[in-house]
C-alpha cells in the first residue's frame, strides 16, 4: 500500500496538499501522516467525547470549516447534537468576554468589572448546556488561545484546574492549535500558560 492510500484509508478523505506531497516528497508526507496520527486520531488523555467537543469548540473559533469531519468524528464518539451545538456556543461565547471586558475597562461607572464578569459567566452556563463545566472551561481556554487572548486565558486556566483539570490534558487540547492556525500561535499559548503558572498557582506546562 502506498503512503497516498494509507492516508485516505485511516482518514476516509484526501486533502489537495496530500495529493501534493505524495507526488513531490512522499516522505514529508509519511513523517506528517505519523505526526497527524498521534496529535488526534491515538486517544491519549482526552476520552473522544471531550476531545471532539474541544476540537469543534476550536474549529468554530478559527472558522475552519474544513473541520466539519470533527463533528461527524464527535457523533460517532457518542456525543448528542445537543453537545455538539453547546461546543459551538461555547465557541461563540468565548467572542463574548471582549464586550464584556471592554465594557468593565471604558464604562466601569456603568458596567462594573464584577458585574460583568459575572454576565459572561452567566452567558457560559447557559451555552454549556450538557457539557460539564471542567470540559467547558477546557473549550474556552483553546477558544482563547486562538487569538491568544491573555486575560481569558488566564481566567479559565484558573477556574479549569480549580475543577480538577490536568496538565496533561491541557497540553492535548493546545497542541491542537498547530493544525488551523499553525505552530507561531501555539508558542505564543504556551507561553501565556507558562506565564500564569506561577502567578495563578496552578499546574505548568513545563519544569522551571
Amino acid at each position: 500500500m502506498t503512503i497516498i492510500d494509507s492516508v485516505g484509508r485511516k482518514r476516509g478523505y484526501l486533502l489537495p496538499y496530500h495529493r501534493m506531497l505524495a507526488e513531490h516528497d512522499p516522505e514529508l508526507l509519511s513523517a506528517y501522516d505519523t505526526f497527524y496520527s498521534r496529535l488526534t486520531l491515538t486517544e491519549k488523555v482526552l476520552p473522544p467525547q471531550e476531545k471532539e467537543i474541544v476540537w469543534i469548540a476550536l474549529l468554530a473559533a478559527a472558522r475552519e470549516g474544513v473541520g466539519k469531519l470533527h463533528l461527524k468524528r464527535g457523533e460517532e464518539a457518542g456525543l448528542s447534537r445537543e453537545e455538539i451545538q453547546a461546543a459551538v456556543a461555547l465557541s461563540a461565547v468565548s467572542e463574548a468576554y471582549t464586550a464584556t471586558h471592554f465594557a468593565a475597562t471604558h464604562w466601569a461607572e456603568y458596567t462594573p468589572a464584577d458585574t460583568m464578569l459575572t454576565a459572561y459567566r452567566s452567558l457560559i452556563a447557559t451555552a454549556r448546556g450538557p457539557i460539564e463545566p471542567r470540559v467547558a472551561e477546557l473549550a474556552l481556554i483553546i477558544c482563547h488561545a486562538a487569538r491568544t487572548d491573555e486575560k481569558p486565558m488566564r481566567l479559565h486556566l484558573e477556574s479549569y484546574f480549580h475543577l480538577g483539570g490536568s496538565a496533561d490534558a491541557l497540553s492535548e487540547a493546545l497542541a491542537f492549535l498547530f493544525l488551523p492556525l499553525g505552530a507561531n500561535l501555539l508558542i505564543e499559548a504556551v507561553e501565556i500558560w507558562a506565564k500564569a503558572a506561577p502567578e495563578l498557582d496552578i499546574p505548568a506546562p513545563f519544569a522551571a
